[in-house]
């Protein structure tokens, strides 16, 4: 096959000619392109491949951007707290009250060495915990049921939504009634906050799935059971980790309430009795620890959530 490839002449015999015969037309000769060994071929890098050191240097490049234009926001949050509060602004809205960030920062480094205000700090901890996980798996499980069988949301669903509208903290005062003790009440009014949320995009997550999977996971042979673990629940984890995140947002807002009106302990109770009694320092601390708690627990649910699908890029984009 490596030789020249050659052509005969071909001969016009036309008889429609002027009854010559024309002489042979040479074709020009083909020569193959040589080929490199199967060997060197196999052994020369791909192309575009990236050495691991390149591709983590590029991830962190990548990061530094997201983060410096998060510290100006926070910078910015930060120099117009100190110019509202140190040169006491009044346009309409007064911070003559105000403490400056300074005053904050200095009250700050004195509570922490309290022990009565970390215990707050743990106390709303394990509250939103043992709420939050509640939550997370009766409103998961109750997705699934809904979102995969007619007959069990047709049963439970339209009294659900009946309750959905109803604020958490319209159930402080039933929910003082229901339980035998106040922390009970407090972490079933935390876990309601986050229950719908988690329930809704579970069952909206489980109805979005592609019928496409699940027959073909019954073709192969699947039981109901490893259909709804292996096929429903994995396609259903973007959802699912969506409701988890507005879950515990919820669940922060619910709590807090909960503590400023029947709680004795608690960084909701903290905040209101500083308000009670005239602490404007402690109020803002109060309420950037809310916030930083906050904060944590939402970047847990995202961790959680890379962990648990790696194939999803950062808000939910396909990763390359």
């Amino acid at each position: 096959m490596a030789s020249t490839v050659s052509m005969r002449a071909v001969r016009d015999t036309d008889a429609l000619g002027a009854g010559g015969a024309a002489g042979p037309t040479p074709v020009a000769t083909v020569q193959p392109v040589p080929r490199a060994p199967v060997a060197a071929r196999a052994s020369a890098p791909a192309a575009g491949a990236v050495p691991p050191a390149a591709r983590l240097g590029a991830i962190l490049r990548g990061q530094i951007r997201p983060m410096l234009v998060s510290a100006l926001s926070i910078g910015l949050l930060l120099g117009f707290w100190y110019l509202a509060t140190a040169y006491r602004w009044e346009f309409y809205v007064r911070f003559t009250n105000v403490p400056t960030p300074g005053e904050v920062f200095g009250e700050a480094l004195r509570l922490l060495a309290d022990g009565k205000f970390l215990t707050n700090i743990g106390v709303s901890l394990w509250r939103i915990t043992v709420g939050f996980l509640i939550a997370t798996v009766l409103g998961v499980a109750m997705g699934l049921l809904c979102g995969r069988y007619s007959l069990f949301k047709g049963l439970t669903f339209p009294a659900l939504e009946v309750l959905r509208p109803i604020p958490a903290i319209a159930w402080v005062p039933i929910s003082i009634m229901l339980w035998p003790t106040t922390e009970s009440s407090i972490v079933f009014i935390t876990f309601i906050g986050a229950f719908f949320p988690i329930l809704l995009n579970t069952l909206h997550g489980v109805m979005a799935v592609d019928k496409v999977l699940i027959r073909a996971a019954r073709c192969l042979g699947a039981s109901e059971f490893a259909l709804m673990t292996q096929v429903v629940l994995q396609a259903a984890l973007p959802h699912i980790f969506t409701g988890l995140a507005v879950g515990m947002g919820v669940a922060w807002v619910s709590l807090i309430a909960a503590e400023m009106i029947s709680g004795q302990f608690g960084v909701g109770y903290f905040t209101w009795e500083a308000y009670s009694l005239i602490e404007y320092p402690h109020i803002v601390i109060g309420m950037l620890v809310i916030g930083v708690l906050g904060l944590l627990c939402s970047g847990l649910i995202r961790g959680v959530a890379r962990i648990l699908m790696p194939w999803q890029g950062v808000g939910g984009k396909e990763s390359s």
